[in-house]
């Protein structure tokens, strides 16, 4: 598998700057937001994004408000939320909202890679479903 592309956004900066740094480590591509709005602004120029791990107490635009933004104009990019243990609700509430899944705050290094490996690979057999769809349309319409 190609190595999975996330955005990490969180208002808390060393969190972020420790987390991209160990998936680095891991092999995943990174990038970097410290608020909502600038999240939404980097995914705006890295649509091609596999994931975003989005923490859902922020300053300004909170996680869930970005996540309605991202599921009406990047619906294919997973989202995986980060929640305080005082949040666990606003994690059940992303879920029904589109996220793909929720952690809490501490959480494993290992368990978010997972999460994110996974998420990964549903964004991308989901993609190659619209692929094959459009070449089947194309075809179709030759044919005729």
């Amino acid at each position: 598998m190609i190595a999975p592309f996330i955005l990490l956004v969180d208002d808390e900066v060393t969190f972020v700057k420790t987390m991209a740094k160990r998936m680095t480590e891991r092999n995943i591509e990174t990038i970097m937001a410290f608020s909502a709005e600038e999240g939404l602004e980097k995914l705006k120029t890295n649509q091609n994004l596999d994931v975003i791990v989005l923490d859902v107490k922020m300053p300004g635009m909170d996680g869930l408000e970005m996540l309605k933004k991202i599921k009406t104009g990047f619906f294919r990019t997973e989202v995986i939320l980060l929640t305080g243990h005082a949040t666990i609700e606003s994690g059940i509430e992303g879920m029904k909202l589109g996220a793909y899944d929720f952690l809490t705050k501490p959480c494993d290094i290992e368990e978010i890679v997972s999460k994110v490996e996974e998420a990964t690979k549903k964004k991308r057999a989901h993609d190659e479903k619209i692929k094959d769809a459009e070449s089947k349309k194309i075809l179709l319409k030759y044919e005729l």
